[in-house]
């Protein structure tokens, strides 16, 4: 993500009082005349606003032979207007004392403000100017060029980066789902100022957009302000039907040799999408599998137990229509095959044996109490407003989390598993050296 300008001041002002069962989120919802899903939650305790937008824009509307064009027009539209330069735009909100930022994604752009409610019109305004007016000026696109494409050849680097990439495109072969959002180095480089602009023009448009707003400010002050600042801002096509993913990725393993003391591992499959009734049963036997730290069945067999690795744990990443499970550790070369062999067993271990109830009611309770954390400042809930609304989760979703997490039991969490973990026909990543690992 690129920062324009961010007042140090925000960090501490910015926090939200919540307490669970007491939440101050209380949103609400509307449909602009220009298609804009608006959603507000009300905070009078600061005089600042945040928003939040998502604007179907990601990479998988990037065009036949363009990798990377949705995620450079996102890096560039705060990059120069009609109005304003990219020096003028900085200097605009180091005046407000604002912040603006804005980046690509697989399915979405994402777009975030904070400025001062006192300063809200004119921050509304600049907002307006860099959705509607772009300019996409070459100096600046060269300029941006060069930072993707170094951000792209550090990540080529990290073996972290290498072992999610090779991991992502086994799972999703032949979609965009399974390449770099970035692009490549080429596809980058050659990419024009006049396909910037025409996927600006195609997909920045308000009927593609989610805008949530937090602060001192109601929501019909809201929809008077923003059908002032958009009244130019007009419909376009509505997003597209989620991709069509290709067949299930065959059982294999990918090695890529790096001259590594420490192994990365990924060992993994397709999970399920964020729409799914299991989601919350999942996250439960997650949790006790590998994704409670310390509390973990991974983490103390792994790790306290044989002290074959430092980093342990697992998460299902669930999106719009699809998913993924991975098993993530760091080992070092000469003990990677046996980590990978227990990852596989505590993986088989919570197939077939039930959890106990102590670990069953530790998950629960870490997942309900933590919940609240994600409201603890008001960039925090215009976030989880807006990837609500994506995901359809309703309005009063806040309120039905507890419930649907406190109803998981002990056989929910054992049939996840079996339905959805299948240890022996999983993608594994080892990026090490091959040499000392192939001996061992």
């Amino acid at each position: 993500m690129k920062k324009i300008y961010f007042l140090a001041l925000f960090i501490g002002s910015l926090l939200v009082p919540t307490s669970y069962g007491e939440t101050a989120v209380t949103p609400q919802r509307s449909v602009l005349n220009n298609g804009m899903v608006l959603l507000t939650s009300e905070q009078r305790t600061l005089p600042m606003v945040s928003i939040e937008m998502l604007i179907h824009a990601g990479a998988r509307y990037d065009a036949p032979k363009q990798d990377g064009l949705a995620n450079l027009t996102a890096e560039l539209i705060t990059e120069g207007t009609k109005r304003r330069t990219a020096l003028q735009i900085s200097e605009s909100l180091d005046f407000l004392g604002a912040s603006l930022s804005a980046r690509g994604g697989e399915d979405l752009a994402s777009v975030s403000m904070t400025v001062l409610k006192k300063d809200l019109p004119a921050g509304l305004e600049l907002l307006a100017e860099v959705l509607t007016t772009a300019l996409f000026p070459q100096e600046e696109i060269d300029r941006q060029k060069q930072a993707v494409i170094a951000s792209i050849r550090a990540k080529q680097e990290q073996p972290g980066e290498i072992a999610d990439m090779r991991f992502a495109g086994a799972i999703f072969p032949q979609t965009r789902y399974g390449r770099p959002v970035e692009g490549t180095e080429t596809s980058v480089k050659a990419i024009p100022q006049a396909s910037l602009r025409d996927f600006y023009q195609r997909y920045y448009r308000p009927n593609r957009s989610i805008m949530a707003i937090v602060g001192d400010i109601s929501h019909q002050e809201m929809t008077q302000a923003l059908n002032q600042a958009f009244r130019s801002w007009n419909k376009g096509e509505p997003p597209a039907k989620p991709l069509a993913l290709a067949a299930a990725p065959e059982t294999g393993t990918i090695r890529v040799n790096k001259d590594l003391t420490q192994a990365n591992l990924v060992l993994g499959q397709r999970g399920v999408g964020r729409e799914n009734p299991d989601y919350y049963a999942l996250q439960v036997m997650n949790y006790i599998l590998g994704g409670g730290g310390f509390s973990s069945r991974a983490m103390d067999s792994i790790r306290n137990q044989r002290g074959l690795a430092y980093s342990v744990y697992s998460y299902f990443n669930a999106d719009k229509g699809r998913g993924t499970f991975q098993f993530v550790m760091q080992t070092k070369n000469e003990t990677a095959l046996q980590a990978i062999s227990i990852a596989k067993e505590e993986i088989g271990r919570i197939r077939e044996a039930s959890v106990s109830e102590a670990e069953l009611n530790d998950a629960k309770d870490y997942l309900t109490g933590s919940f609240p954390l994600r409201f603890d400042t008001m960039g925090k809930v215009a976030n989880f407003l807006a990837q609500a609304e994506y995901f359809e989760l309703g309005m009063d979703y806040i309120e039905r989390y507890p419930d649907l997490i406190g109803q998981i039991t002990i056989d929910d969490v054992k049939r996840v598993a079996q339905k959805y973990l299948e240890p022996d026909k999983m993608v594994t990543v080892i990026v090490g050296n091959q040499t000392i690992i192939a001996d061992k």
